[in-house]
């Protein structure tokens, strides 16, 4: 009996936190910026450090969340079917390009 070569992805085991990515590490750290400018404001104008702590903690993991998770299909809801399995970063790109281009392309079947 010989030995086969499985292929098998790879990509992705060298990083130090398996969890964070190159787009979620970003989106990460844009919704801990954001957080961070929460935080100075309920920090050192009014006084209320806890509630910039966990503003901060919220904006990281919204961030967190953006760049890592996908949409999944629920069938109880007839959206989901059409953006099933996408990235949640990649569904609000292809929104804002909808919104700037105002284009609307649909397919019309021509007959002969």
């Amino acid at each position: 009996m010989s030995t086969h070569y499985i292929p098998r992805d790879v990509r992705g085991e060298g990083r130090i936190l398996y969890i964070f990515s190159n787009k979620s590490l970003l989106t990460t750290g844009a919704g801990g910026l954001i957080g961070v400018i929460l935080y100075f404001i309920f920090a050192k104008v009014l006084g209320l450090t806890v509630v910039g702590v966990v503003l901060l903690a919220i904006f990281a993991f919204i961030g967190f969340a953006i760049g890592t998770f996908k949409i999944p299909q629920i069938t109880g809801l007839k959206f989901t079917k059409n953006i099933a399995g996408d990235s949640i970063d990649d569904i609000i790109v292809r929104y804002f390009k909808f919104k700037v281009n105002r284009k609307i392309y649909t397919y019309t079947k021509e007959e002969k």
